[in-house]
Parts: C-alpha cells; structure tokens; sequence
C-alpha cells in the first residue's frame, strides 16, 4: 500500500485516466493475446513483421488483431466496448491494454517474430492511435501516460519533502 500511495503522488493523474473496466473484458482482451502469440511459437523460425495491429471498433466493441500485410490473426468482442460513445475512449482503453499486454510480456518477448516488432493499436479505419509496446532487446518504452506530468509531481513532492 506504501508503494501504491508513492506512485499516486507522483503521478496522482493516472488514477481518472483509465475506464472501470470489467473481470470480463481483461479475460476478452487476455484470450485475444494468448490466441495472438499461439500463431507465433517460440520453437518456430522467426517471421519478418514490424508490427502487430489490434485494430478496435468502437460501435460493435471489436478487438481484431492484425499482421502487416492486413491478414487478419484473431477477433474477439469486447462487450463492455460495444456502442461506446466516449470521444476519449481510444485514451481510455490505451492502458487497459497496456496492462494486458504487460502481463504477457514474458511470451510476448519470445515470439516467433524478429525483434524489434510493436503492439499498435489502430482505429477501425486503419489510423494508428498509439504504440502499446517496443519489443526489441536494447529498447524499453516507458508508458507515456506515467510520464505525463512527471515534471511537476516531482517538482511537488521535493518541495513537500524540502518544507518537512
């Protein structure tokens, strides 16, 4: 809990950032993942792909996952997404995906794919969103929603820790 109270005061901003969202939906969105880095086994020889496209539709809430050349890995529906109408909501499922994606990082790193590739999430007209995740051995992305801010969280918390 310590830790947790550390980290909302330096970045207290992350906590209105992020959607409630559902048991159901991590499961969805999980399920998507491991179908995506089955199609990619370790024990295989690495393919040549930059990237990896989940591709969401706000109206009907579908998580499609695509290769480069647009062929289509796996789908899945997020029902908690369907006719979602929040201007933000592509702002809001950024870290829910993250997250996902980060508790498969271990598999994800080993996939039959030649490093460095990414994670982008994608609108369902192809405009790229955001890079959820770099996965190449010498680069490390950090979250810029945990960057946002930092500068003056920090500047804070040294001058509350300065006055006491």
């Amino acid at each position: 809990m310590q830790l947790q109270k550390i980290f909302y005061t330096f970045a207290p901003n992350l906590r209105t950032r992020t959607m409630k969202t559902s048991e159901q939906t991590l499961q969805q969105i999980e399920r998507t993942l491991r179908k995506t880095i089955e199609k990619f086994p370790a024990t295989e020889e690495a393919s040549v792909m930059t990237d990896i496209h989940l591709r969401v539709t706000q109206e009907t809430g579908e998580l499609t996952v695509y290769n480069d050349d647009d062929v289509e890995i796996t789908r899945s529906v997020i029902e908690q997404w369907i006719d979602n109408k929040d201007d933000d909501f592509y702002r809001k499922i950024t870290p829910v995906l993250r997250k996902s994606i980060e508790k498969h990082k271990e598999a994800i790193e080993h996939m039959s794919i030649l490093k460095p590739f990414s994670f982008v999430l994608e609108q369902d007209d192809k405009e790229s969103v955001e890079e959820l995740y770099l996965v190449d051995d010498d680069t490390v992305i950090i979250d810029p929603d945990l960057m946002e801010g930092l500068d003056e969280d920090l500047d804070k918390f040294l001058e509350k820790l300065l006055k006491d």
